[in-house]
């Protein structure tokens, strides 16, 4: 009835399909298509930003129905659409690049960290406001002055920095349970819905402030983005 399209191609920034369904979410009409190049918020990514038929949408999950449903992005409603409508759908597409980016260095960080005995403990993938968060399961003394904190860093942004000279290849496949895990060549494998960069050589300007420690949590701050195309 509909197909993820956000996972199949990253890159894919507009199509020709039709209207799965209709309905309302949160008292306002909504329409999901055949096709869905929209992903919605979720998994600490943000939503795309797109349009139905040149109107703007936001898309989001409506869990009555399972369906990811494009709902107007302004005050103006959206037009009456019909089940089996030919619709055009289209994505921001330095939108769907920016938050590729973000969610696909946030497993680079991820990895980075494990390599240092770390657990992870929470992320968030947003523009502005992108960290991955750590537990130390056992102490780590770097951490608890000034100097050692930056030394901790410098070790993440080091891996880091390998990974991507190196230009290795993302890619996913779903796992014997149907979960999509995607896989940072040998580095990082996880389950994730989120949208990411063909190769580790797509991400440019990935920098990383000195982490921070806060309630035992260590917190390690970032921003990214795409290489020019």
């Amino acid at each position: 009835m509909q197909t993820p399209a956000y996972y199949a191609d990253t890159y894919k920034e507009q199509a020709q399909t039709q209207v799965a369904a209709t309905g309302e979410h949160d008292g306002a009409a909504w329409v999901a298509v055949e096709h869905c190049l929209f992903h919605p918020q979720g998994g600490g990514q943000p939503a795309d930003r797109g349009w139905v038929d040149g109107h703007e949408i936001v898309p989001v999950r409506d869990h009555d129905s399972g369906l990811v449903v494009a709902v107007t992005r302004g005050e103006t409603p959206l037009p009456v659409f019909s089940v089996g409508q030919p619709v055009e759908v289209r994505i921001d597409f330095p939108t769907r690049l920016a938050h590729a980016a973000l969610h696909t260095a946030g497993h680079l960080i991820e990895a980075a960290g494990r390599a240092q005995g770390w657990v992870l403990a929470a992320n968030n993938h947003f523009p502005g406001q992108a960290r991955i968060e750590f537990t130390a399961p056992r102490p780590d003394a770097r951490l608890d002055t000034p100097e050692g904190r930056e030394a901790a860093t410098e070790a993440l942004r080091t891996e880091v920095a390998r990974a991507i000279a190196e230009d290795l290849p993302v890619t996913w496949e779903n796992d014997a349970e149907g979960r999509r895990v995607v896989h940072l060549a040998y580095v990082h494998s996880a389950p994730c819905g989120g949208t990411h960069v063909r190769s580790l050589g797509d991400l440019v300007d990935v920098v990383l402030p000195t982490l921070k420690v806060k309630k035992g949590r260590i917190r390690v701050s970032y921003s990214a983005a795409h290489r020019e195309r």
